[in-house]
């Protein structure tokens, strides 16, 4: 099929014709996520989005009537209008990924002869040391969870669970409202965790986060659960499963009593947990089977975190620094 080349040239807009055109493939690709890829909700949405872009602009900037009109250089043409429009260099990654993934099925399904991303080349994601807490923060602010949750408030009580939980086995936040009371063994103080791909592993806590969370599955869940509980580990004011925007709430109250500590998230705690793991000698391979990361380039950034640390106390204490 001819139509205009993608410079930029004057089109007759019809942004969204090919999206409505290919509604249904765009179902079917959803499906291949969630099913055969296992992606995230999250994820899932995300790339959906990133496509839809995609497909809008090759139809309003390049005249694309189908899906098989699309080529190498309206792909980068769409990404170096994103960078253009100022996208953070991890957005153009990321849509690059989808941009990829979709074309790739596309292909392999018969959508389309060939898959004209096979030669798409990306920014690299920039690499930003993440903030964490010090080791005599990170024990502040347990201290401060443990003494709110002296008078037995249930929310107080779950806070200071949901603390230890985070800081001592270091995983996700969804991966912790995720978390029933079946899968918390107080006895071998292990996790049963569903992470990422819906990939199970285990992940082991310490004696604080037991006995916190012993604290508030005795004191503190019972007050809160009702008929609409289930078997959530975590609750909320109302007695359902609590979320992860009301535990990132939390944590981020909580901090913000830690003087001088940074304002961190529940991903703050995973990155200081990493951090502190390998500060206290870790073997990088099991930090990475504890975080769940499927490659171990992605755990190799707390060993910056370690050095960049390391050389900040140097200067500080070294006379010829």
């Amino acid at each position: 099929m001819a139509r205009a080349a993608c410079d930029g040239e004057e089109v007759e807009p019809a942004a969204q014709e090919l999206v409505e055109e290919l509604r249904g493939t765009l179902d079917a690709f959803e499906r291949f996520l969630r099913s055969e890829r296992g992606r995230s909700e999250h994820t899932t949405r995300a790339y959906l989005g990133d496509v839809r872009s995609l497909l809008a602009f090759a139809s309003e900037e390049c005249a694309a009537g189908e899906l098989a009109d699309l080529s190498l250089q309206d792909l980068r043409d769409w990404l170096g209008a994103l960078s253009r429009s100022g996208a953070a260099r991890s957005t153009v990654a990321r849509r690059s990924a989808a941009a990829r993934t979709f074309l790739g099925w596309a292909a392999r399904t018969g959508r389309i002869p060939v898959d004209p991303s096979l030669r798409l080349s990306a920014p690299r994601r920039q690499q930003h040391l993440p903030a964490v807490l010090k080791q005599g923060e990170a024990t502040s602010l347990l201290d401060l969870a443990a003494i709110s949750s002296d008078d037995g408030d249930p929310l107080a009580l779950r806070d200071r669970a949901a603390l230890e939980l985070l800081y001592a086995s270091g995983i996700r936040v969804g991966e912790l409202t995720g978390l029933d009371v079946d899968d918390v063994d107080l006895s071998t103080r292990v996790l049963r965790v569903l992470g990422k791909g819906s990939k199970e592993r285990t992940v082991p806590f310490g004696v604080p986060a037991a006995e916190a969370v012993r604290d508030w599955l005795q004191r503190g869940r019972p007050l809160l659960a009702t008929a609409e509980s289930g078997p959530a580990l975590l609750l909320g004011r109302r007695g359902r499963r609590a979320d992860a925007r009301q535990i990132r709430e939390s944590v981020h109250r909580l901090v913000a009593a830690v003087a001088g500590a940074p304002d961190v998230g529940p991903h703050g705690l995973r990155h200081s947990a990493a951090t502190h793991l390998l500060e206290g000698g870790a073997d990088l391979r099991l930090v990475q089977e504890l975080l769940g990361h499927a490659s171990l380039a992605t755990t190799q950034v707390y060993t910056h975190v370690s050095v960049d640390r390391l050389k900040q106390s140097y200067r500080q204490a070294h006379p010829r620094a």
